[in-house]
């Protein structure tokens, strides 16, 4: 549905779109992630045709988008502000792109009262707009957008405003109305875990460049860099020394961890040559027994508990490994689902630490 080949865009001297090569299926949902100013709205907005692209192509539906408007696009955008008219109803906020349309009043009407259906506000059309709530102002920005029926819906950090609750609610509706009406989106976002949860799949930017696109479960378990790695959720890393290297696998040493052999499928493909090399892994790839209670995972560790923070269905743990010189290694984050029955170790206490050589990767 959408090709980007090469394309750059200066804004002066700067430097915001590096190279960008992209391919967005037709009814996907697609996120762009980054931090604050890696360049993912700037391609957002070239997709849209609200910024020209200094070099490359970018097509939709098959079809080179150089010298065509915004307004002559198959596509629609959704605003971070949402820019709702507070002097309109809901109904005529959502009709306002249909002022042009040649069909009549009824027909106008029936497909207003559709849109809103489809965004769950049917009924809503009388209703003053500076009068809803944040979700309901959300959704009548969706309502608008949708009622034009673009190929593709762009959205650009829609969910920000909202509070906590009302964020992870209208993510299951977006995933949902996005399946309802089988139309690609694509969602610029800066969290994390909003785009894990809602997309198909996922480009992670930095600095105007894509550095990995994938999966979810990909990029979550298999980071290609240590950047992304770090970004993408909550990543220990602890030093390492690469002791030796065969066709199959690499042969570590790590801090509180000992010697361990990892096959290539675990190495990052992407390496930072001026940094020492780390292993990597995730908080839940390690879980905490208390001393002496009996348990299998494949390689144990002694560790004393630095700090507990309790999350109500989970508690992260601040745990340091015993070295084999008899010091205590790097603190590193453990976390633990909150099951009935299960203790919480204090601070201070000594627990066992297992974990399993797969959940490791290494970053060189």
């Amino acid at each position: 549905m959408i090709e980007c080949r090469e394309v750059h865009k200066y804004y002066g001297d700067y430097h915001a779109l590096r190279g960008i090569n992209l391919t967005i299926r037709e009814g996907e949902f697609f996120s762009l992630l980054g931090p604050s100013g890696c360049g993912k709205t700037t391609l957002l907005r070239t997709i849209a045709g609200f910024e020209d692209i200094s070099s490359g192509v970018v097509l939709i539906d098959g079809k080179d988008m150089a010298d065509v408007p915004a307004n002559k696009r198959p596509t629609n955008m959704v605003f971070q502000s949402y820019a709702i008219f507070p002097h309109l109803t809901v109904a005529e906020n959502v009709a306002f792109g249909l002022r042009r349309d040649p069909r009549s009043k009824a027909e106008k009407a029936a497909a207003v009262e559709e849109a809103l259906k489809m965004v769950g506000l049917a009924g809503y059309g009388k209703r003053a707009a500076h009068a809803l709530s944040g979700g309901q102002r959300q959704r009548v920005a969706l309502a608008r957008a949708l009622i034009l029926k673009p190929k593709v819906l762009l959205l650009d950090e829609p969910l920000s405003a909202l509070d906590r609750k009302m964020r992870e609610q209208m993510q299951v509706e977006l995933i949902k109305l996005q399946r309802q009406v089988g139309i690609t989106f694509v969602l610029v976002t800066h969290d994390q875990e909003e785009a894990l949860v809602m997309s198909d799949r996922i480009a992670v930017m930095f600095e105007g460049q894509i550095a990995q696109l994938d999966y979810p479960e990909a990029l979550y378990s298999r980071p290609v860099s240590r950047r992304v790695a770090d970004f993408i959720g909550v990543m220990n890393f602890l030093p390492v020394t690469i002791l030796s290297e065969d066709a199959e696998t690499v042969r570590v040493d790590v801090e509180g961890l000992g010697e361990i052999d990892l096959p290539h499928s675990q190495v990052a493909a992407k390496g930072e040559d001026d940094e020492q090399p780390m292993i990597g892994f995730r908080p839940e790839a390690m879980s905490i027994f208390p001393e002496g209670q009996p348990q299998t995972a494949p390689r144990q560790n002694g560790a004393v508990i630095d700090e507990v923070v309790y999350y109500g269905d989970m508690t992260y743990y601040d745990a340091r490994l015993d070295e084999v010189d008899g010091t205590l290694s790097a603190p590193v984050r453990i976390s633990m689902r909150n099951v009935f029955g299960r203790d919480i170790p204090d601070v201070g206490t000594r627990a066992t630490v297992g974990w399993s050589p797969s959940s490791l990767i290494l970053f060189r």
